[in-house]
């Protein structure tokens, strides 16, 4: 008896089964998304190539089209033309094709100078920031991804339509600015609804068909601008916007909301029937019952969970100031968005409508090798390896002679590294941020993108002259901000939290898991002494 009570145990321990979160319910029910919900998922991705169409639309219907002497005035010699029309009588010169091709011609802006030729430009990136700022929190609290989604592509597309019937140069600008306002959540949210409605499995083949279609609409541009080439610029908005329009049509019957965010803010009840619509649309019917989806785990996040509409629109920006590790994740990333966006759009400034399909091919290669590596790759070494060599060709580009092939190999592998890192921040960002938050989290990586841009064209200006001021400073930034990255967790492989509660938890569990093995390594080591 006594041998007996000394071999049984003194205490028995029952633990508590852990819940399941809400990464765990959604794999469990959508984790084998079939070829149908894929589908979806990459016909959602395609909102990229109308996002494309109005972000460089503008190299066409704003060009600055050739002019020559007519003849008709001795001040005007076609054998030796002035540099510039202006100030030439009326008749002594003649635009190479007819003057509607151009907004430029159109409205006789050739001598009217570089402010207001250039103001519908400024106007719809002024309008992408302010709308990326003002709205990136709605697809996060109030609306959803697929509201959030479906009001931007319309209002852009709408903008887009009456754009093609602007009067003047001052409404052409106005309606590009609401155009850029409301186009500014297009590719976010497109990015993270697509991501959220398929399983582990499919989520990066889904988030770099993203940047595939962006390509594909970068592309259509120059057959556009080929074939109306002799007739009006309005064209191009009408063909670009009408199609996009109708494909918002097109979602609003067939996207759905993503269950993530339903359950997240406590719409059990609706993430329930997105669930069954998606496993209907898989051809399977979901048997079981929903007991692992009331199971899971949900903890608000001080108003960007569940109830938060209390909290208002900008509940979840509250809740990432509020939490460190959210604050230095979001500041480091954000860091080397801006040094990335400085040389992609630095490098696209200037760019002339025949150059638009060669910069677009070069986007080709990035798209094919994010496809066929993003799930065998580091984030953050790769990050850091990427920017570090677009840094590293930026400022060969500054030694080797200009017209050179060393000078253009060199230049489109910065270029080259830059799109990568480009596509894989954003991805990046997706990881490391939970639901409760993502939208807001990526929308402001996308501006950082875009302020980085902003320096872009001053600096290229300025390059011109002296090579150092565009591709040093290029080389520089992107080089050093880059390193910023190495100061965020790795994510490839792990599962997406919902929770800042949950992200919480997995950042204490990996610093655990990191001490336990420096204190193993340390006693080995002692040991070996």
């Amino acid at each position: 008896m006594a041998d007996t009570a000394t071999t049984a145990p003194l205490l028995t321990s029952h633990k508590p089964p852990k819940a399941p979160t809400i990464d765990d319910t959604i794999e469990n029910y959508i984790g084998t998304t079939g070829v149908m919900q894929l589908f979806k998922a990459i016909l959602l991705a395609f909102a990229w190539a109308f996002d494309a169409q109005q972000v460089f639309i503008s190299v066409f219907t704003d060009a600055e089209p050739q002019w020559s002497c007519t003849g008709a005035s001795a001040s005007c010699s076609p054998a030796a033309p002035p540099a510039s029309p202006c100030g030439l009588p009326p008749g002594a010169w003649a635009w190479d094709r007819p003057a509607e091709t151009t907004m430029v011609s159109e409205w006789a802006l050739k001598c009217a100078g570089p402010a207001l030729v250039s103001l519908p430009a400024s106007a719809f990136f002024a309008g992408c920031l302010a709308g990326g700022f003002l709205l990136t929190t709605l697809a996060d609290s109030l609306l959803g991804r697929r509201k959030m989604l479906l009001t931007s592509l319309v209002s852009m597309s709408v903008a887009g339509v009456l754009t093609a019937f602007a009067p003047n140069v001052w409404a052409y600008a106005a309606l590009r600015f609401v155009s850029g306002f409301g186009r500014s959540m297009v590719g976010t949210c497109t990015l993270v609804l697509s991501t959220e409605l398929v399983g582990k499995r499919w989520r990066d083949t889904v988030s770099v068909a993203g940047f595939f279609f962006f390509t594909v609409g970068f592309l259509s541009l120059p057959a556009l601008g080929y074939t109306f080439r002799e007739a009006s610029w309005r064209n191009m908005y009408l063909w670009t916007s009408v199609p996009s329009l109708c494909y918002s049509v097109l979602l609003y019957f067939l996207a759905q909301e993503s269950p993530r965010w339903l359950l997240v803010r406590g719409r059990k009840q609706d993430a329930m029937d997105t669930l069954q619509q998606i496993a209907s649309l898989n051809g399977n019917s979901i048997t079981s019952s929903f007991s692992m989806l009331h199971a899971c785990t949900m903890h608000a996040d001080d108003g960007a969970g569940a109830g938060a509409g209390a909290g208002g629109a900008f509940a979840t920006m509250r809740s990432m100031w509020e939490r460190p590790w959210a604050l230095r994740r979001l500041a480091a990333i954000m860091t080397t968005s801006f040094g990335v966006g400085m040389v992609y759009y630095g490098m696209r400034s200037g760019m002339a409508p025949d150059g638009v399909s060669t910069n677009a091919l070069a986007e080709l290669p990035s798209a094919v090798l994010s496809l066929a590596f993003i799930g065998r790759v580091n984030r953050r070494t790769t990050v850091v390896a990427l920017t570090a060599t677009a840094g590293t060709f930026s400022l060969m580009c500054v030694a080797i002679p200009e017209g050179s092939t060393a000078r253009m190999v060199a230049e489109l592998l910065s270029f080259f590294a830059t799109i990568t890192a480009f596509n894989l921040i954003l991805i990046y960002s997706i990881e490391l941020f939970p639901t409760s938050v993502r939208n807001s989290a990526v929308g402001l990586v996308r501006q950082a993108l875009v302020l980085g841009g902003v320096a872009a064209p001053v600096l290229v200006a300025l390059g011109r002259e002296r090579s150092f001021w565009s591709f040093g400073v290029f080389g520089l930034c992107i080089g050093c901000l880059g390193l910023f990255a190495a100061c965020l967790p790795e994510t490839r492989g792990r599962g997406m939290s919902d929770t800042m509660e949950e992200e919480e938890h997995k950042e204490a569990a990996a610093a655990a898991t990191a001490c336990t093995a420096t204190d193993i390594a340390t006693k080995d080591n002692s040991d070996a002494v």
